[in-house]
């Protein structure tokens, strides 16, 4: 792929972008923070960046990593494609867009679903459904949750309690019933595409953060109703905002109704599930939707996949010669050390249906957990019963 275009892919975590992009065909310069080893056999070159999950990406930091990124290169990249990490920077998305194109949302859009004050005022004039807000502390703190202004993955979530007196960076969510399903979607500027819906858990993280992320399963369990309600939901709000490429919007689902949570103006958590299940690469779908080009007569994945992040339980260090499962992906180096509560990897797997593909992820990330704990450099690998999601280059 010498002669293939290059993009720039930043992001927390950018593997599964930049498998997606890869898939697609591109030459890929990716900056993370982990550069982890199927990071590193997908791109071209890739840089690990300072920062961590909490503080994020820092403008100086990715100055750094892009003038390593470029450095060598011969030819202008085409574009720079942004992941999780960047929903509360709009001003860096606008800033490295005057170098590089943006292959996605500009800074106006990603503002004007992050910033909660426009984004929920945006959704009571178009009569979408959503929880209870408030950005001012409620005097009653029971059934009310605390968020933080543009973050992402859950982890930020918690229950409000009484002492909290103070809304610097932070609204109010009122607690509402229902399962969380993402619907992924392609839009142009004008009109969307819904390309499939999942159903989301929280991690096993525990009280101190019951809403991280967890994992997905596709597709969802929906009547034809809420599909072509939801749907309509996601267009009407990709009109609106003028939203472009992947994005990906999260709903509470109950049997009589559903709550509109957020919009992701970027390629959502379940990119791996959707992507892996189509023929036509869906990152090149994402760049021919921002030229305003999006498919027609699609038809959502029926084939059931599933994928789970894994968390350490204690801390662990990844011995020198583990071997990971085809079923993994996200694998960090050898000798890394991993935190209590910090990320591990991401499991993928296929299955019969939707519940199937979620157990199957569940089970192998035990598996790897128990692995990775007692210092064995070899976990089981199921392949061989042909529910493995091949995450390989």
């Amino acid at each position: 792929m010498v002669d293939a275009p290059a993009i720039v892919i930043a992001a927390l975590s950018a593997r599964a972008l930049a498998a997606a992009a890869h898939r697609a065909g591109y030459r890929l310069l990716v900056a993370d923070l982990f550069r982890d080893l199927d990071t590193r056999r997908l791109a071209n070159r890739s840089v690990q960046v300072d920062g961590d999950l909490t503080r994020g990406i820092t403008s100086e930091a990715l100055d750094v990593a892009l003038e390593a990124l470029l450095s060598r290169e011969a030819h202008k990249p085409v574009g720079w494609t942004y992941g999780s990490g960047f929903e509360d920077r709009p001003g860096l998305i606008a800033r490295i867009g005057k170098r590089i194109p943006v292959l996605g949302n500009q800074a106006a859009q990603v503002t004007s679903v992050k910033n909660p004050v426009e984004f929920f005022a945006l959704l009571e004039d178009l009569s979408i459904p959503h929880p209870e807000v408030s950005f001012v502390p409620p005097r009653d703190p029971r059934g009310w949750l605390v968020k933080r202004v543009a973050a992402s993955g859950g982890a930020h979530v918690r229950a409000m309690r009484n002492h909290d007196q103070r809304s610097e960076g932070c609204y109010f969510q009122r607690r509402t019933r229902g399962r969380p399903v993402s619907a992924l979607f392609l839009a142009n500027g004008a009109r969307a595409v819904t390309l499939g819906f999942s159903e989301q858990w929280p991690s096993p993280a525990g009280p101190r953060s019951p809403f991280r992320y967890g994992g997905a399963a596709q597709p969802a369990t929906l009547t034809g109703a809420f599909v072509e309600t939801m749907t309509e939901v996601v267009h009407k709000i990709a009109g609106a905002v003028g939203l472009r490429g992947l994005n990906s919007a999260d709903f509470l689902v109950r049997e009589q109704g559903f709550d509109l949570l957020e919009i992701n103006p970027r390629p959502g958590a379940s990119l791996d599930i959707h992507d892996l299940n189509r023929d036509v690469p869906l990152f090149d779908l994402h760049c021919r939707s921002i030229e305003g080009h999006l498919p027609t007569n699609w038809r959502h994945a029926n084939r059931a996949a599933a994928c789970s992040v894994v968390y350490a339980r204690r801390r662990i260090v990844v011995p020198d010669a583990f071997r990971w499962p085809r079923w993994s992906a996200d694998r960090p180096p050898p000798m890394t050390e991993i935190g209590r509560g910090e990320p591990v990897c991401t499991i993928l797997a296929r299955g019969g249906n939707t519940n199937d593909a979620r157990r199957t992820v569940l089970r192998r990330g035990m598996d790897i957990l128990a692995a990775l704990e007692t210092k064995r450099i070899v976990c089981s690998d199921e392949t061989a019963k042909g529910t493995a999601i091949q995450v390989q280059p």
